[in-house]
């Protein structure tokens, strides 16, 4: 089956875009990846190698012109569909705008979330306090946004979310039409899947150092930690900042102060990602409301104990007491849980142990076929 994927941005080296790179290497169908931002620098290298078609280009900046300036211009893109039979929308956003002019295929939406800043409880309340005086602004815009966005996903045949997050999350939106939804977790390549056996001195932050992230929690527990204990432990952050990021990065770097035990390691590749999985004590993942967390079935690949906050998709992927500790989210559960950690070898090999159990359901074949098959009984009716 020849299948079109659309997605507005890949320009990062983020959960999604491995997500997309995976589908095309691993899929029984022909997938032509379509985009309206494509930076080759910035994504993932191996995106080069697969059919990824870029369109006229929009902005990736978050600001209320450019986001409203990105959502007219994919409403009116029309797709170069002849001969495909199924258009996959990856939808975080935005990116439902692409199915008002190209519906002449079934479109199945794979729901990474909808827009946080409008159905994600946690985050909005966050932004809306970013906006000061345009807080009466931005709730209006959220309104007229959730209207248009409950329209859109009425022209897709089905739907596949991420985590139950996800799920729960768009139903509570009330974006869910009467599709057939269905929850898939992408995840990891199972066959690399292994306990290092090496424990080094160090919490690992890994992914994207962006506000979302609230790494700000991270820095404050191993301060805590570290003052409490005296120990030299080290904690490395590791991860893309990109150009809207830059302010963020500042301030933990200013937060983490100098020789304080705090490292930042920018833009790393794949292969220093993964040494430092293998390297690592444990991985600490403080994103306030997660739709899921590729980052933590990293680190239980490589035998890791996490410790995440107790909240959205890291409650998926963690179990409580057996492969970490899930925990609210504020500095001192955080440290009193590396406390516990650090003080137990024994516990964080038999966490570690059980976490690379655990996460060997989270793999990309599995994700993919299970894709692979709801866009073929999506497409059955239609060929019948």
């Amino acid at each position: 089956m020849k299948v079109a994927l659309y997605h507005p941005w890949i320009y990062l080296k983020s959960g999604l875009e491995r997500t997309i790179l995976e589908i095309a290497r691993r899929s029984r169908h022909d997938w032509t990846i379509y985009t309206s931002h494509f930076d080759r620098q910035g994504t993932y290298p191996e995106l080069q190698e697969q059919r990824v078609v870029e369109l006229d280009r929009v902005s990736v900046q978050r600001s209320y012109g450019a986001v409203l300036g990105a959502s007219l211009r994919i409403a009116r893109t029309r797709l170069p569909l002849d001969g495909a039979q199924a258009l996959v929308v990856c939808c975080d956003g935005v990116g439902s705008f692409i199915t008002v002019r190209n519906g002449q295929v079934p479109a199945l939406n794979l729901c990474f979330t909808p827009l946080r800043a409008a159905y994600d409880a946690e985050y909005r309340q966050r932004h809306l306090g970013r906006q000061g005086g345009r807080r009466l602004g931005a709730l209006a815009v959220e309104q007229g946004y959730k209207w248009i966005d409950r329209m859109l996903w009425r022209r897709y045949r089905s739907v596949v979310c991420i985590s139950k997050t996800i799920e729960d999350r768009a139903r509570a939106g009330r974006l869910i039409a009467g599709q057939p939804v269905e929850v898939i977790y992408p995840g990891i390549d199972v066959q690399r899947a292994a306990a290092s056996g090496i424990f080094e001195d160090f919490f690992f932050v890994p992914g994207r150092i962006m506000w979302t992230k609230n790494i700000e929690l991270a820095i404050a527990a191993f301060l805590q930690y570290r003052q409490a204990t005296g120990a030299s432990t080290r904690l490395v952050i590791a991860g893309m900042a990109d150009a809207k990021s830059q302010e963020y990065l500042a301030g933990l770097r200013s937060l983490a102060g100098e020789g304080e035990g705090v490292e930042f390691h920018l833009s790393p590749t794949d292969a220093q990602m993964r040494d430092y999985y293998d390297r690592c004590s444990a991985m600490l993942f403080t994103a306030f409301n997660e739709d899921l967390g590729l980052t933590p079935m990293e680190a239980m690949a490589s035998g890791k104990p996490v410790i995440a906050v107790d909240r959205g998709g890291p409650r998926e992927v963690v179990q409580l007491q057996v492969t970490g500790y899930l925990v609210p989210a504020e500095p001192n559960s955080f440290a009193v849980s590396m406390q516990l950690l650090m003080a137990d070898p024994q516990r964080m090999r038999n966490m570690g142990a059980a976490g690379l159990e655990r996460v060997r359901r989270f793999g990309w074949d599995h994700f993919v076929a299970q894709l692979d098959a709801a866009l073929d009984r999506m497409v059955a009716p239609a060929a019948s």
